[in-house]
């Protein structure tokens, strides 16, 4: 029996587990994973730690790692992997595309705690391009990926089910200025037009939940036709993709397969809020996992930054679980240290939105306290990233210890402590 199955009629150890950890009632919880408005991925074959995403609960971040067919260094990635734990990364999404993505998936899965994310069309995509073409993947090639993800204990995959052949057909017809450019979705709207058929994905999605029930892994529905500039944000092939994607939502639960929505990339800050309402209404409250989004097309190097700006926007308007950007973005293969920093930048992000929805504002309460108290340590603790904290009042060693070197002698907060008894 499926989680969300066992959740319409009793609490479950997932759930109660969960529960705790985001301080929620456990029975309100239940409701709210019955009903498909939280997603706990678990797939009984990975076990990772229990987390919830979705509607009450805090705000979630994703880091992605893989190889490229430029670059395969498997302990690189799983450094990747460890250095977004580390950071705080609630999920990781493996998106490998060179060497053995078979060993890189199964070694990840083996050597980490959180829940892990894939996306199986790479797989019959890569296994076609080694026969021949991508044109000539097949329904068995997209099924049997997803099959050897969910036996390999993946958590949660991105399926891009909502790319169909009319949403291709508006995609051609749309005047886009830049297309397709979600990899998974640029590849089915291709095969779809040089087959002349419709997605199997699509056509087939009752065997897909299927597959998802009795592996218990998470549907992400992929949003294959998202904007990949500000300029194509909130058109037809994107809103005709979400309104499939709240019909397949609707599926899922009655085949009691918990889901959650994919969003759009890149989306002025003044259309945000619309499309996270959208999507909330659309798609009936599931859970809103959003790529960035990216509130303008120049940041190259600096993805991280506008990633984290659009994402705690996103998250105040009801957006679920961010998905990081890092400096890298639009440029090259994260390294390390690029994982880190969209990790931060997401967690920062993330922690913002929650803050003005009223949750999790422990640690800055004690921030106060610690700054008043001018205790350095007390606030190392408390930042997201203690050792790039410590390490920058390092290099500029003040001469008084308890200040710092941007105010010396003329610290307000020590003169405030001294003077405003």
């Amino acid at each position: 029996m499926s989680l969300m199955a066992s959740a319409r009629t009793h609490l479950t150890t997932e759930i109660e587990t969960v529960a705790k950890e985001e301080g929620i009632d456990p029975e309100k919880l239940r409701k709210l994973v019955s009903t498909g408005r939280v997603v706990i991925p678990s797939n009984p074959k990975h076990l990772p730690k229990l987390m919830g995403i979705g509607e009450g609960l805090k705000i979630k971040v994703n880091s992605n790692l893989g190889s490229s067919p430029d670059y395969v260094d498997i302990d690189e990635e799983l450094e990747k992997a460890n250095v977004s734990i580390k950071y705080g990364a609630d999920t990781l999404m493996d998106l490998s595309t060179g060497g053995d993505i078979d060993e890189i998936r199964r070694r990840i899965l083996k050597e980490i705690s959180i829940p892990l994310g894939s996306v199986p069309i790479y797989q019959a995509g890569l296994i076609a391009v080694r026969k021949g073409s991508l044109l000539d993947m097949n329904e068995d090639d997209m099924f049997n990926g997803i099959e050897k993800h969910a036996k390999d204990g993946v958590d949660f995959m991105t399926v891009h089910c909502g790319v169909t052949k009319e949403g291709a057909r508006l995609l051609r017809d749309s005047g886009r200025k830049l297309g397709v450019i979600s990899r998974g979705g640029s590849w089915l709207v291709s095969w779809i037009l040089h087959n002349d058929m419709e997605n199997p994905l699509y056509s087939n999605y009752d065997y897909l939940l299927e597959m998802a029930k009795e592996h218990d892994f998470t549907i992400s529905l992929g949003d294959g036709l998202r904007p990949g500039c500000i300029a194509d944000a909130t058109d037809a092939p994107q809103l005709h993709e979400l309104i499939v994607l709240g019909e397949l939502v609707k599926r899922a639960r009655e085949a009691d397969v918990q889901t959650m929505v994919e969003g759009p990339g890149h989306v002025p800050l003044n259309q945000i809020e619309a499309n996270v309402q959208m999507e909330k209404s659309v798609c009936d409250g599931a859970p809103f996992y959003v790529l960035g989004p990216l509130p303008t097309d120049i940041a190259a190097g600096y993805d991280h930054l506008a990633g984290a700006i659009g994402g705690a926007l996103a998250g105040y308007y009801g957006a679920d679980f961010l998905c990081y950007m890092t400096p890298a973005e639009h440029i090259s293969l994260p390294t390390v240290e690029d994982v880190k920093e969209g990790v931060i930048g997401t967690k920062i992000a993330a922690h913002v939105a929650d803050l003005a929805l009223g949750r999790g504002w422990e640690k800055d309460l004690k921030m106060a306290e610690a700054r008043k108290a001018l205790d350095w340590e007390e606030m190392f603790k408390l930042v997201f990233d203690p050792e790039g904290a410590r390490e920058k009042r390092k290099k500029m060693s003040p001469k008084l210890e308890d200040s710092c070197s941007m105010c010396g002698d003329v610290c307000a907060i020590r003169l405030a402590n001294e003077l405003v008894k």
